[in-house]
């Protein structure tokens, strides 16, 4: 493909204005079987998912110190909200620059298990997204699947590590969960990557705990593999490419985690070429503004993590897009600084169109870093999620 086409599986012909929640909560209560290939409908608003009030029943992010491994790779059903999320920049032998995202969620809809009944009937949801970028032939391809977890349709195991969704797949291939392979196909697009790890998992915030609001319980668990070599194939029209380079896996779990005056998030991954990772989220405000608890994690060569408050580092917005599907303005290129270190950073998008539009709607796509640390230049690789612009 040579224009800024995007290839899209729709959730069902009603996905633009169908509710996750709605149709699935029905499913739950009746143990209807699911239509043919196992996708529901889903529509919904990220932000609004997170910042729920009803809580009650659900298990809370409320003390530090409460992550271990490998039990916490698997999921985590007392909390309503859940996901596993991959990306990450690959290079084919000719140079050609390759982006990919595959992300698993877990959506509980009600607190605890559903124990009569149909089998069908289940508590929870399961959603996956699945992207590539295609730099030189300047394509975006982006893809969704969701289904209950039930039937072993889809589901999350800590032992031996294995989240899935139909044939979508992140599988542990060791009991400790290191290497990962990550295997997902539709419509001619595809991914078989194996990700080995440099450094060691790093526990955001305070030992794990990552405070997204003021009352508590607005947080989450979270933790990361920041460098995950990574090597395989990528399949695009057909055609398989060899590929390596780095990957991103992000893991996090809470119920409502997000204050009740935010509107979503920026939250920018970089893995800089002295071997240097930083991964930051500014929390907006519905004012516009950025919220106190915005925070990140720097995590040094040698893997030690050092956590950043808001102030640390300071995100410009120096360009714009429009989506000429949405309609939605997004940041388009940023300048982050961090003062205490004298680095300064650029961010370009990849290919300005890098929107998914499949049922939540949000942009996410590969980005380069250029700047300087003092006098010395720097370069690297990254990853941006935009949530919550142009939410009603």
């Amino acid at each position: 493909m040579t224009s800024r086409w995007r290839r899209e599986r729709r959730l069902g012909a009603v996905a633009a204005f169908t509710v996750m929640v709605v149709g699935a909560t029905f499913l739950w209560l009746h143990g209807e079987p699911e239509p043919a290939g196992g996708r529901i409908a889903a529509a919904i608003s990220v932000p609004s998912a997170l910042g729920s009030e009803d809580v009650s029943g659900f298990a809370r992010a409320m003390a530090p110190g409460d992550v271990s491994f490998p039990r916490d790779h698997g999921a985590h059903p007392e909390f309503r909200t859940e996901w596993w999320y991959y990306t990450g920049n690959l290079d084919a032998p000719d140079g050609r620059h390759l982006g990919f995202q595959l992300t698993f969620f877990r959506h509980a809809l009600a607190p605890g298990t559903a124990s009569r009944g149909s089998a069908w009937r289940t508590t929870q949801m399961y959603l996956a997204h699945f992207a590539v970028t295609d730099t030189k032939g300047k394509g975006f391809f982006a893809f969704a699947r969701s289904s209950r977890g039930a039937l072993g349709l889809a589901g999350a195991d800590a032992e031996p590590f294995h989240v899935w969704l139909d044939d979508w797949s992140a599988q542990g291939e060791a009991t400790a969960g290191i290497p990962m392979r990550l295997r997902a196909a539709e419509d001619g697009t595809a991914i078989d990557l194996t990700l080995q790890t440099s450094k060691p998992a790093v526990l955001h915030g305070d030992r794990g705990l990552s405070p997204k609001g003021p009352r508590p319980g607005n947080a989450s668990y979270y933790y990361s593999f920041t460098r995950m070599p990574a090597r395989g194939t990528v399949r695009l029209s057909g055609k398989s490419l060899a590929v390596e380079g780095v990957a991103w896996m992000d893991h996090e779990w809470s119920t409502s985690a997000l204050g009740k005056d935010l509107a979503g998030w920026d939250w920018f991954a970089l893995q800089l070429d002295d071997g240097e990772d930083m991964m930051f989220y500014q929390l907006r405000r519905k004012d516009g503004g950025a919220d106190r608890w915005s925070a990140g994690t720097l995590v040094d060569p040698k893997g030690g993590a050092h956590p950043m408050a808001r102030d640390d580092v300071r995100i410009e917005v120096l360009h714009t897009w429009q989506s000429p599907r949405s309609g939605i303005t997004y940041p388009a290129r940023w300048r982050l600084t961090r003062a205490k270190d004298d680095l300064v950073v650029e961010l370009t998008p990849r290919l300005a169109d890098q929107e998914l539009i499949v049922g939540p709607r949000y942009w996410e796509g590969a980005v380069i870093v250029e700047g300087r640390q003092g006098s010395r230049p720097i370069a690297g690789r990254g990853y941006v999620e935009l949530v919550g612009y142009g939410d009603r």
